[in-house]
């Protein structure tokens, strides 16, 4: 019985985590599942920390959580999916090519975001994968050491100010203003959205908190308006406002990875593939998908976020689900905590949000702080440690508010 797992995302992880022990918990020795778990890096990154300084450090050798479950990892890119002869064509590092066959499969391939088709698009900067944080961080560190000290230096521009764009917005003026206050220079930060309203997507609960806080960090907002133009020193809004701007920031739209085409399946506007309520792929039922790669409803009809908040549990219901399914044991429906929001704002603090109408529970210092255990102990998978990574990758272990 072979589970193949795509993805060494949270999903991935967990999904090979929680399919061994449903192995461990209900076959014998020679009898369990064997699990593959393919990734084209060593890493699982952290992707909700890579707004912070020193997003190299963001990441967890894959090794490290699924040697000591008895997962086998391969390094390779996934080229082909072919669901008919339930196969996984990937080509690994030297460009060797082999065919990885399955009984299920987990797809959690996750999602990546979308560069947009404007002049000058070869200057932007994102936060979407390690390399891409690693090369913002990079350039800002050196804007202080730039020889062509032209105005705009120490401004950034970022584009979208939804969740994303307002996290590092809110990290950014604290970084340029140290740079700037050294070379006794001004910094500034704008935000621009389409939108009338900064965090669109999060709701009228946390609006107030979200917008008096970037008026204590002297943010500068352009709403209504996007961008038209980006050089390596300027950017040219919509209206014809043009800002000097040595950085900047696209943080606007997601997809579901390409490989999801792959598969044959219904997807909704971004991609994903749409999934029952035991995460399988309706019309390729050997095939369970988990993560940004999933469509899946929760409570009261909502559809799960692109959120390592519903990667996790996604990727634990799909893994326990994928290995229930060949133990002949009965699937549990998938069934998340309940929907929360922590935004991290900088030096403004944080704001905390429960419930899909978001309702406030926390705002400053203390949600600042609730932001820093989700960042740097919840999110985190155990390693090194067999009994910890299997007890955590049970799909009702779960963690509180208080």
């Amino acid at each position: 019985m072979e589970i193949l797992v795509i993805g060494g995302g949270f999903a991935g992880v967990w999904s090979a985590a929680a399919a061994a022990r449903v192995g461990r918990d209900h076959a014998s020795a020679g009898a369990r599942p064997h699990i593959t778990l393919v990734s084209d890096s060593d890493e699982m990154v952290i992707r909700p920390r890579l707004y912070e300084r020193d997003p190299v450090q963001m990441s967890v050798l894959l090794d490290r959580v699924l040697k000591p479950i008895g997962v086998e990892r391969v390094h390779a890119r996934v080229i082909d999916i072919d669901t008919a002869a339930r196969a996984v064509t990937v080509a690994d590092t030297m460009g060797q090519v082999r065919v990885l066959d399955y009984d299920r499969l987990v797809l959690a391939a996750g999602s990546q975001v979308l560069t947009p088709n404007i002049p000058g698009r070869e200057f932007l900067f994102n936060i979407d994968t390690i390399a891409a944080a690693d090369t913002l961080e990079q350039h800002v560190r050196k804007l202080a050491s730039v020889s062509d000290a032209h105005e705009g230096r120490f401004t950034a521009v970022v584009i979208g100010a939804g969740f994303t764009g307002l996290e590092i917005a809110t990290e950014l003026i604290g970084r340029l203003r140290e740079l700037a206050q050294a070379n006794s220079a001004h910094a500034r930060v704008i935000l621009v959205d389409r939108s009338t309203e900064v965090g669109p997507q999060l709701g009228e609960g946390p609006r107030p908190f979200i917008t008096s806080s970037l008026e204590q960090l002297g943010i500068e907002v352009r709403l209504g308006s996007g961008v038209s133009e980006v050089t390596d020193s300027q950017v040219r809004l919509i209206d014809g406002e043009v800002i000097a701007a040595s950085t900047t920031v696209w943080t606007v739209g997601m997809t579901a990875s390409p490989l999801t085409a792959m598969v044959p399946g219904d997807r909704d506007p971004i991609g994903r593939l749409i999934v029952d309520e035991y995460l399988r792929v309706p019309s390729t039922p050997d095939v369970y998908a988990a993560g940004d790669t999933a469509a899946a409803t929760v409570e009261d009809g909502h559809v799960t976020m692109q959120s390592c908040q519903h990667a996790t549990p996604l990727g634990k219901f799909a893994g326990y689900n994928v290995a229930a399914d060949l133990l002949g044991l009965p699937p549990v429906p998938f069934a998340p905590n309940p929907y929360v929001t922590c935004l991290d704002l900088g030096a403004a603090g944080a704001v905390l949000t429960t419930g899909w109408d978001r309702e406030v529970q926390m705002t400053g210092s203390e949600a600042k702080a609730f932001k820093h255990r989700i960042n740097t102990e919840w999110i985190y998978p155990p390693v090194d440690d067999e009994a910890a990574i299997l007890a955590q990758a049970d799909y009702l272990y779960t963690w509180s508010l208080d």
